[in-house]
C-alpha cells in the first residue's frame, strides 16, 4: 500500500482509513528547543538514555533542524501497518509551513492552527516513523545507533555542524519547494535520492 504524506493546502487534510488508496496528510515535526526550559543536559546523555528517558532540553538538543521530516513521502506499509525503510520515497515538496530558503518552520508555535494533523515526535510514535531519514538522532537514538559525527551535540560547534551537514548533504534549505499549489501528480515526479530512511 503506498501513502502520500503530506499537508495539502488546498484540499481536506483528513485521512480517510477506509480505502488504501487515500493520502495520509501527515508530517513529522521534532519539539524545538523552548528558551523556558532550564532542565541540564546530562553528559552523553544519547548514548546513555532511551529516548522516553530523556529531559525536554535533552529532547530538544536531539533535533539537528534537517527538516527532512518536513518533506512530503511516499511509503508503503504491509498489512500489518508496518514500513519498509527500503521503500520509502522522499520529494523535494516540503509542508506549506516551510521556509524553503531557510529550512524552517514559519509558524512552528502555532503550526497545528494551521495543519492540524501535523505529528509531534514523541518516544511512543517512533516505531511507526522509521520512515525518518537515517542520519535522524531520533531514529539512530532509538535504533541503539550513534549520533552521526557532525552532529551539534558531538561538534559543539553550530558552523562546524553547519558547513559538515553540507558536506554530508543533509538538509532542505534552499533545494526544497513548497506544496502550495501543486497538484497530486506533480509531487509525484518530485521523488529525490539526496534524503534516504
Amino acid at each position: 500500500m503506498k501513502l502520500n504524506l503530506l499537508h495539502q493546502s488546498d484540499t481536506s487534510s483528513d485521512f480517510h482509513p477506509d480505502t488504501k488508496s487515500d493520502i495520509e496528510s501527515e508530517t513529522a515535526v521534532p519539539m524545538l528547543t523552548d528558551s523556558t526550559s532550564t532542565e541540564p543536559l546530562r553528559p552523553q546523555f544519547w548514548s546513555r538514555f532511551t529516548l522516553d528517558e530523556l529531559n525536554h532540553s535533552e529532547w530538544e538538543a536531539l533535533c539537528d533542524g534537517c527538516g527532512s521530516c518536513c518533506l512530503i513521502k511516499y511509503i508503503d506499509e504491509d498489512e500489518n501497518g508496518d514500513v519498509d525503510e527500503d521503500l520509502v520515497e522522499y520529494t523535494d515538496v516540503a509542508c506549506q509551513l516551510m521556509n524553503c530558503d531557510t529550512g524552517y518552520c514559519q509558524h512552528y508555535d502555532t503550526r497545528q492552527q494551521y495543519v492540524p494533523d501535523c505529528i509531534q515526535l514523541t518516544a511512543e510514535k517512533m516505531p511507526n516513523m522509521m520512515w525518518l531519514p537515517e542520519h535522524c538522532a531520533y531514529k539512530r537514538v532509538y535504533k541503539g545507533q550513534a549520533l552521526p559525527d557532525w552532529h551539534l551535540l558531538l561538534t559543539e560547534n553550530a558552523v562546524t555542524t553547519q558547513q559538515q551537514m553540507r558536506a554530508a548533504n543533509i538538509g532542505i534549505a534552499g533545494r526544497c519547494v513548497t506544496e502550495t499549489g501543486m497538484s497530486d501528480e506533480e509531487m509525484e515526479t518530485r521523488v529525490v535520492n539526496w534524503v534516504n530512511p
